[in-house]
């Protein structure tokens, strides 16, 4: 089973590009989507039983509309009780629950951040339907070149 979180502030501008994808996917087959404001120790409890995790945020100075990036689990990354990143929500599902899904990144290129409002701006809701295009081509297994703004495997 594949798991969706798209995380962010919908009423800051573009941070809300995360939880604005999961909604558009919501009707993904054989996935399960969700969101948050942001990544927390919950998290890895609802990923130990899903067989690949795709943390899915916004992302700032970028010349792409979105990357696409491989993560793995890492224990140099802060473990607190607030905001984790998606390599520390690894690491303590793995630590706790011994299993640790393929994981990937999706962030969508957003460039208004700073005030408070609960829209997207015109370029980032651009980069979230290349975004949403390219992962539910990706997820049926087309090849999701055409629309690839930054694939990359870290």
């Amino acid at each position: 089973m594949i798991r969706l979180i798209g995380y962010g502030n919908p009423g800051r501008g573009d941070d809300g590009l995360g939880p604005a994808l999961a909604a558009r996917l919501i009707d993904l087959p054989d996935a399960q989507v969700s969101s948050d404001y942001q990544l927390t120790v919950d998290h890895a409890l609802l990923i130990s039983a899903t067989d690949q995790v795709i943390f899915a945020d916004a992302q700032m100075r970028s010349d792409a509309p979105f990357s696409f990036t491989v993560v793995t689990a890492s224990t140099s990354h802060d473990v607190t009780s607030h905001s984790l990143s998606p390599q520390a929500v690894l690491a303590l599902c793995q630590t706790l629950y011994g299993r640790t899904p393929k994981a990937f990144v999706l962030g969508v290129t957003g460039y208004e951040f700073g005030e408070v409002k609960e829209e997207l701006s015109q370029n980032a809701q651009t980069n979230l339907t290349l975004a949403e295009t390219f992962l539910r081509d990706w997820l049926a297994g087309k090849d999701p070149a055409p629309h690839v703004g930054g694939l990359a495997h870290a």
